[in-house]
């Protein structure tokens, strides 16, 4: 597939799945010789909230300049954002032959050259047929700041051309783009920090870097599929190694993410074949299968169990589809129609004879992520009259310097013989509650710690204070830590801990309950196999 037809996969709404794209930035800029054509004026791009990786938009209003008939003269309009999120316009008047007094700094003064067509030497008309916008540059200032504009422009191979037709481009990625030379200032958008990093991946890539760290810190389960999809056409391993740090451990709310339908088969081929998968294989068959039936409507097949494996090729030989239980199977994938008869017959046999026959599926489960524990107490002890639970609240603080996923957390028991535990847990942010779980556990009256989970693992962003709490419900006495540590190291991961001022039970950083964090951590810090 063609690279402009690529950009339109990713410009069109709703998003169509990227598809066996071969990413090499060879934009073709041609002369043109005809008029610019300029759509009509559009509404401005919403800045969303939460990060929504779907695709830029298309056509966006740009602050070209534009002829006054009452003078005769040209008015330069620039657009920039202000502090609480409106537009403002400031107009830039060439009548005046001294503006130039009026900005002070050699920055300012370049800025206001930013798609102004005073003294510009060069038209980019870009964008799709239909939906172009001409936008004037000045040679001298793209050069500085790329060496393939300096190519372009300067170069042995140069051309005299006074219009370069970039197709393949959004708009207003481009305008980012142009925006960052003239001003050296970078301004991203959910919507459309995509189709920058494609304009900018060759051209300017410090700004390339800038759009991937905006993507890093937007990452969630939601869009870590089409992320990691796009990443790979993009080439961008670190933000692929990103994705597939929360694909492995979020992974059940990954796969059934809205995006995850919208991959293209390779992806699709690789997250099949993960062996880190933290999650049942029943969630990765049904994702399969929600995929195949997008997969046929792209292709306008009929959505039938054998148009679904058809779409789904060697993909679905990648399901560990023998590693369910026999319950898992013969309830969901043995009457879904999309296995012959024989390999339901077969794996069947799998499961209940004792001389098994040779299935087409791979039998060895997923190793899945091994779960790593902090420990923030040196030691624990118990006295007559401690610990004591009463509907009061224990909690502690907690900052990391990478990011991670907490599973759980690990509490003290009775230390007064076996007793049963019914214990909420909850973790927060800046007072929002992230995750919470009811959940049981038996204590068997020994000093060793008693694992609880949430329901998913919650991802933890680096440098920010979270709060992990617990009210316990069970035997008034139990064991409590002592010689707590503020900061504890585990492999790669460190670990900060303050007081909470929501802990109305005793806990804090020297003593108390919660004495672990369990979590899933970054890949160079997963602990060796035994």
């Amino acid at each position: 597939m063609a690279m402009s037809n690529f950009y339109s996969k990713i410009s069109q709404k709703p998003m169509k799945r990227l598809q066996d794209i071969t990413v090499s930035q060879s934009n073709q800029w041609v002369n043109v010789n005809k008029g610019c054509v300029s759509p009509s004026p559009q509404d401005g791009i919403s800045q969303r909230e939460t990060m929504q990786v779907t695709q830029p938009a298309s056509a966006p209003t740009s602050p070209l300049a534009s002829p006054n008939p009452a003078t005769g003269t040209t008015t330069f309009t620039n657009l920039c954002s202000s502090s609480n999120g409106s537009t403002c316009t400031t107009a830039l008047t060439t009548l005046d032959p001294n503006w130039q007094a009026s900005k002070p700094t050699v920055r300012e003064r370049n800025a206001a050259m930013f798609n102004n067509e005073l003294m510009a030497d060069i038209t980019f008309v870009v964008g799709a047929a239909g939906h172009t916008q001409c936008i004037p540059a000045h040679k001298y200032v793209l050069a500085t700041g790329s060496s393939v504009f300096y190519a372009m422009f300067y170069g042995g191979l140069a051309e005299n051309k006074e219009k370069i037709e970039v197709p393949d481009v959004e708009p207003s990625a481009f305008l980012t783009m142009l925006k960052y030379l003239y001003c050296d200032e970078i301004s991203l958008e959910a919507d459309t920090v995509l189709a920058t990093l494609y304009v900018a991946k060759y051209i300017v890539p410090h700004l390339a870097r800038a759009c991937v760290a905006y993507l890093e810190t937007s990452l969630t389960a939601k869009n870590a599929c089409l992320l990691l999809s796009q990443s790979r056409l993009f080439e961008e391993p670190d933000l692929m190694a990103r994705c597939w740090e929360v694909i492995d451990a979020q992974a059940e709310m990954a796969l059934h993410s809205e995006g995850f339908s919208d991959i293209d088969g390779n992806t699709l081929a690789s997250v099949l074949s993960r062996d880190t998968l933290n999650c049942k294989e029943t969630h990765l068959f049904e994702a399969a299968l929600c995929w195949a039936s997008a997969e046929c409507s792209r292709r306008d097949l009929e959505p039938t169990p054998a148009n679904k494996r058809l779409v789904l090729g060697q993909s679905l030989r990648l399901i560990r589809i023998p590693t369910m239980s026999l319950d898992e199977f013969a309830n969901g994938p043995a009457q879904t129609g999309i296995l012959t008869q024989q390999e339901t017959i077969d794996i069947f046999l799998h499961f209940t004879a004792h001389v098994k026959p040779q299935l087409a599926f791979p039998i060895k489960p997923r190793a899945g992520l091994k779960a790593q524990v902090c420990h923030r107490f040196q030691s624990c002890a118990y006295r007559s009259n401690q610990w004591r639970y009463r509907g009061r609240c224990d909690s502690i603080q907690f900052s990391v310097d990478k990011r991670l996923f907490i599973v759980g957390f690990g509490l003290y028991g009775s230390s007064n013989g076996a007793a049963d535990y019914t214990v909420r847990i909850e973790l927060k942010r800046l007072g929002r509650v992230l995750a919470e779980n009811v959940t049981k556990f038996f204590s068997d009256g020994s000093s060793n710690t008693f694992h609880v989970y949430f329901e998913h693992p919650v991802q933890i962003e680096p440098e920010s204070y979270y709060t992990a709490s617990v009210v316990l419900d069970g035997a008034e006495l139990s064991y409590f830590g002592q010689e707590g540590m503020i900061e504890v190291s585990v492999g790669t991961v460190s670990f900060q801990f303050q007081c909470s001022s929501e802990s109305t039970n005793g806990t804090g950083v020297q003593g108390g309950q919660i004495p672990e964090l369990i979590f899933y951590g970054p890949a160079n810090s997963q602990p060796p196999d035994l």
